[in-house]
């Protein structure tokens, strides 16, 4: 298991999870081969549940938006993108790329009951110490009919060992970039929705495989093409939700 974070800045050690990293990582945000390349493949995977707008002035928030890695995908879809995180550096990013920006803590988001359309919460609640309550909020912040859009890991061993163990020994990982001890158990998160009206329907995701040895073998010959989608690993179903899984459901009412 991790006990400190390696990061880009050498003069200091942070622990887990630690929400510093994200400053220390600014300039990673939108390198395709950084180490926030995979947040690229999930969220274009997350984006394709997110159904054009159905109605003008249409919203959808964006919990632990970091640098707006969502926005070229939601392109065209008729969304007003307000984005919600707690670090300045990559809100000021995401700013750049069309995101209405709010510097706040997903688990206290200071909009209104009922203003979003589609609520997404990508790869967030596994950073939250009180995970529950980013779901309220994710709940509360939906407008009867609309639709709850997220992805995280499973609190479980298996997930532990190829998230943490081996993941974070990956040279695309930033190390310590997890606390496993927040990993969010799947059941316990299906309940969690049920009780705020929310029918969440999950399913198993993981990167494909032969897209990301042939990613990682163009990273390591500096190779990697940094247009969108040209080389980017597609995220493809598994039967499994026992590592990372990707979860959907509209709010009741």
């Amino acid at each position: 298991m991790a006990e400190v974070a390696r990061v880009s800045t050498p003069s200091r050690v942070l622990p887990p999870n630690d929400p510093r990293q994200y400053d220390d990582l600014a300039g990673e945000w939108w390198r395709p081969d950084g180490a926030f390349a995979m947040l690229h493949w999930l969220a274009r995977a997350r984006a394709a549940l997110v159904p054009p707008a159905a109605r003008r002035d249409a919203v959808l928030v964006d919990l632990g938006c970091g640098a707006g890695l969502l926005a070229p995908h939601l392109a065209g879809k008729g969304y007003r993108h307000v984005g919600v995180d707690l670090t300045r550096s990559a809100l000021d990013q995401a700013a750049a790329h069309g995101v209405t920006v709010v510097n706040a803590d997903v688990t206290a988001v200071p909009l209104p009951d009922g203003c979003a359309d589609v609520v997404s919460a990508g790869e967030v609640l596994e950073h939250v110490p009180q995970w529950r309550r980013a779901v309220a909020e994710a709940c509360r912040l939906l407008r009867p009919g609309g639709l709850l859009v997220l992805d995280t890991l499973n609190d479980t061993l298996l997930a532990r060992l190829i998230a943490v163990e081996i993941g974070e020994r990956l040279p695309t990982v930033p190390r310590g970039i997890h606390d496993p001890r927040l990993f969010v158990d799947a059941r316990a998160l299906v309940a969690e929705c049920a009780r705020h009206g929310v029918e969440l329907k999950l399913r198993g995701i993981r990167p494909e495989l032969t897209g990301t040895l042939a990613w990682l073998l163009r990273r390591r010959r500096g190779a990697v093409d940094g247009r969108p989608g040209r080389t980017e690993p597609r995220i493809v179903p598994t039967r499994s939700t026992a590592v990372l899984y990707q979860g959907h459901g509209r709010r009741s009412g």
